[in-house]
């Protein structure tokens, strides 16, 4: 029979990683596991500047996850590659299906994140990192006193666009519809900003450049007419950001977890799903802002709230 672990922690982004340390710090047996790439969407991120505490120069994505790796392997926590495929959680002792072996668990923290949705235009893969973003918090100073390009019309893209003006030195919005979808007070202070233009009716169609993003192909859906934007010669690069929303990785759980309309987990503050002994944290659930520090507060709730029901239990 599989060992039974007091935690099982699914994914091993900063939210994953953090429950495995303190859980492991807890004298908790854990298991940590990751289906694919270590680190999550933060892995992907080439450079890295509002963590805090972070290394000032040369910190990256991948760096600070390697430190997190080394940090909760330190505590004992385990950490296996598989894909979890089915998934029984209702009772006391919960058990995961994988590829490769199956899995059993006192304690189960769901920390499986979300990716963006992409934009869908050809290149768009080549140049994340190189100019497309999904995430004008964590990547907009890297576009200071430049040209950027925001990809949706929605309360996110509009507020992400605001943002990025105190950052870039002309911010357009591209929207596939003549009208914005964001709420009227957010399209007003938009309309009010001088940074800001708009494309309408327009879509993304391709992404080009040598190593970095220097150009792109736009179309517009009304008239089919197709017209290249390139980066001004002196700039050399331009941005990209996509804001037409984020998948949450959550599909192994629909009808077991409770969630939002989006696929969201629901919890409490300290991480409880509705079912005893599941937790949820980081992007994977409902939450107003997803970032790396955001992921990590969530990871130790939830390694806590197990280590303490592990206690009442005892």
């Amino acid at each position: 029979m599989a060992e039974l672990y007091d935690v099982i922690v699914l994914g091993t982004g900063p939210a994953g990683l953090t429950a495995g340390l303190y859980a492991g710090r807890s004298r908790l047996s854990v298991l940590m596991i990751e289906k694919g790439q270590t680190g999550g969407q933060i892995a992907s991120t080439a450079e890295l500047e509002n963590y805090p505490g972070q290394m000032l120069e040369d910190e990256t994505g991948p760096s600070l996850v390697a430190r997190m790796v080394q940090q909760a392997e330190r505590f004992g926590a385990k950490r296996v590659v598989d894909s979890i495929k089915e998934v029984h959680l209702e009772d006391e002792i919960k058990v995961l299906v994988g590829e490769k072996e199956e899995y059993r668990a006192k304690n189960v923290i769901i920390a499986t994140g979300a990716h963006a949705r992409p934009i869908g235009c050809k290149g768009e893969a080549e140049f994340v990192g190189r100019g497309v973003s999904y995430c004008a918090t964590c990547d907009a100073n890297f576009f200071r006193g430049l040209e950027v390009y925001v990809v949706g019309g929605g309360d996110s893209a509009v507020e992400e666009a605001l943002y990025l003006t105190r950052f870039a030195r002309k911010v357009t919005i591209i929207h596939r519809r003549d009208e914005l979808r964001a709420a009227r007070s957010i399209q007003e202070k938009a309309f009010a900003n001088p940074k800001i233009e708009f494309l309408w009716d327009t879509v993304v169609e391709e992404l080009y450049g040598e190593g970095l993003l220097k150009g792109m192909v736009v179309k517009n859906v009304k008239t089919g007419e197709t017209r290249q934007i390139e980066a001004d010669a002196k700039d050399g690069i331009f941005g990209v950001f996509g804001f037409i929303g984020s998948i949450p990785n959550s599909r192994l759980f629909e009808g077991i977890v409770e969630m939002d309309e989006r696929g969201y987990i629901l919890t409490d503050e300290d991480m409880h799903t509705n079912i005893a002994g599941v937790y949820a944290a980081g992007d994977i659930r409902v939450k107003s802002l997803r970032q790396v520090v955001t992921a990590t507060a969530d990871g130790a709730i939830a390694a806590v709230q197990v280590e303490r029901s592990m206690s009442d239990y005892c």
